[in-house]
């Protein structure tokens, strides 16, 4: 009898840090699409400058205006009596808190930065 053996890659965690606010932690994944949503790439460190901060939040604001906008036209076509859909954790839930540290930084000019 053969046994197989299975690794898992370990989550990657990643930790946005800056003076304005609490850090805010992810996993990579996510850290990279938002990150990639802002006009940014994940790497071994990084930094959103405070003079980039309002067009960062302006994407990934838009970003987050068309997936609701998505998201309600797919309900609308799945929505019948009887079929009920569980709640889907949109990109505006997965991005508040990344979001949210992007409007404290810009308003105390200050930068976000992260690392492995």
């Amino acid at each position: 009898m053969f046994t197989r053996v299975i690794e898992k890659e370990p989550i990657m965690l990643i930790t946005f840090q800056s003076t304005a606010s609490p850090d805010v932690v992810m996993l990579r994944d996510l850290a990279q699409y938002l990150l990639g949503l802002v006009g940014k790439r994940l790497g071994e460190r990084g930094v959103i400058r405070r003079d980039e901060l309002p067009g960062a939040i302006g994407r990934l604001e838009a970003a987050i205006s068309e997936d609701v906008t998505a998201q309600a036209a797919l309900e609308a076509l799945h929505r019948s009596p009887g079929n009920q859909r569980e709640s889907n954790h949109g990109l505006s839930q997965r991005a508040w808190p990344f979001l949210d540290m992007m409007r404290e930084a810009r308003k105390s000019d200050a930068d976000i930065i992260w690392g492995l």
